[in-house]
């Protein structure tokens, strides 16, 4: 679907009542195949496809905070041995 102004707009899956929508410009006579790896770039970098597989199964919050302490040990324990 284009506007008159010449942009794509693709709208992305609704998670909840959020009204997202990726405006990607192209350029007068741009091939589509473009227009849509800027569009999937762009999809990408969202996040929503995570979000999507977050919300596949119920993590308790005791787990989610657990898991954010081992990640944040691990990269310590990175950093301190890069530094050694």
């Amino acid at each position: 679907m284009k506007n008159p102004i010449g942009c794509l707009n693709l709208q992305p899956i609704k998670l909840k009542e959020e009204k997202n929508m990726l405006i990607i410009p192209i350029k007068e006579g741009e091939n589509i195949d473009k227009a849509l790896k800027k569009y999937k770039k762009k999809y990408e970098r969202t996040a929503i496809v995570k979000q999507l597989r977050d919300r596949q199964h119920y993590t308790k919050k005791s787990v989610k905070r657990r898991d954010t302490i081992l990640r944040a040990a691990f990269r310590e324990r990175i950093k301190s041995q890069l530094e050694n």
